[in-house]
Formats: C-alpha cells, sequence, structure tokens
C-alpha cells in the first residue's frame, strides 16, 4: 500500500472507473480506503480485502500487484501468476501473497503457481506466502477498525490532542479513551492516531 512509490495495477478497472467482476462467481471485487496510500485500492474478492486490512494495519508495509511470469520446465509453456498482495516493508524486505477465502489446501493452478513462486521468490529475497483468513473474531474486528481508518474520523469531535495526551505513556485501552474523553468517539481517533492514517 505504498509509503514508497506507486506501482501501477496489474489488472486494470473496467471503462468508467467500475470493478471488475465474473458472472455466477462469488468473489466480491470492489475499493477499500487504504491509510497507508489515503486513497482506494481495488481488491478482487473479500478474502483479499481482509487481508488488505490487515497489512494496513502495519506501518512498515507497502504494497502494490506484480505479474510473474515463467517457463514451465514439464510442458515448455510459458505461465504466469499475479499473486494478489505484493507488500514491501520499511526495511526492504518483501512479500507477495495470495488470499485465499478458506484454508482449504490450494487447487492445482494454484500449488503449481506456489510452488514456483516460493523458490523464486527466495532467490531474490521476497518471501511467497498464502494468507490464510484471520479467526471470525479477529477478522470481525479489523473490520470494524478498518471502517475508522479514513481521514475524516482522524480528529472525530475534536479529540485528536486528548488522545495524543491520554496515550502519551502506555496505559489501558479503556482508561485512556475515558481520559480522553467521550469513549465511543475516542476509539475511532485512537485507531486513526496509533496507525498513522493518511501519513
Amino acid at each position: 500500500m505504498g509509503r514508497g512509490r506507486r506501482g501501477r495495477p496489474v489488472r486494470a478497472a473496467c471503462a468508467g472507473g467500475g470493478v471488475p467482476g465474473c458472472a455466477g462467481r462469488r468473489w466480491g471485487p470492489g475499493w477499500w480506503w487504504s491509510a497507508t496510500t489515503a486513497g482506494h485500492v481495488m481488491h478482487g474478492s473479500q478474502a483479499m480485502c481482509m487481508q488488505l486490512m490487515l497489512l494496513d494495519r502495519d506501518v512498515q508495509v507497502a504494497a502494490r500487484p506484480v505479474r510473474l511470469i515463467w517457463r514451465d520446465h514439464g510442458s515448455g509453456r510459458v505461465l504466469t501468476w499475479v499473486p494478489q498482495v505484493f507488500a514491501r516493508y520499511a526495511d526492504g524486505r518483501a512479500l507477495l501473497a495470495d488470499c485465499p477465502a478458506t484454508s482449504e489446501p490450494a487447487g492445482q493452478r494454484a500449488a503449481r503457481a506456489a510452488a514456483v513462486l516460493g523458490p523464486a521468490c527466495a532467490a531474490v529475497g521476497f518471501t511467497y506466502r498464502r494468507l490464510v483468513p484471520p479467526e471470525k473474531v479477529v477478522a470481525a474486528n479489523v473490520r470494524w477498525l478498518a471502517g475508522y481508518r479514513h481521514p475524516c474520523y482522524r480528529d472525530a469531535g475534536g479529540l485528536e490532542q486528548a488522545v495524543l495526551a491520554a496515550f502519551a505513556a502506555p496505559r489501558p485501552l479503556m482508561a485512556g479513551a475515558t481520559a480522553a474523553g467521550e469513549v465511543l468517539s475516542a476509539l475511532p481517533v485512537l485507531s486513526t492516531t496509533h496507525c498513522g492514517a493518511g501519513g
């Protein structure tokens, strides 16, 4: 998601700025607001959207898509794969990842790509992983907090300075939110302030 240079998306949106979809599929493509890039990021499925939310909470991550092309040794055919996420960490480490909707084993095509991507990524100092969905409670909490990552919540109710002062030193979450003001207004401000939304 882009504290570094922004890359060009591999999958272009449909004409008119829409999100491509496939009739009869339950992929759920769409746009999600990224606090890291201060802009919308396209996702191809709800599973990918969840992983983007998780990565966006890590201020060390910048991400953009990438396409890998290789020749299959067995058939000689040229194959391609677009990992759903390319995340670059502030220290230079890189992660290429796919975001399956379940923790079930990968399908044949995905498994074949993973067998090539793992060693190829390792050869250039990257890591390839399948980011399985988080547990339901974690997913629900991340989804709820991600809803408050838009800059419009950063100083909701004029509480940003109060939240920063309340958490200038480590303290329990609810004690700090109470000290900052009205708890339900202070928590979204804390979420955006703590994670560097828009910055």
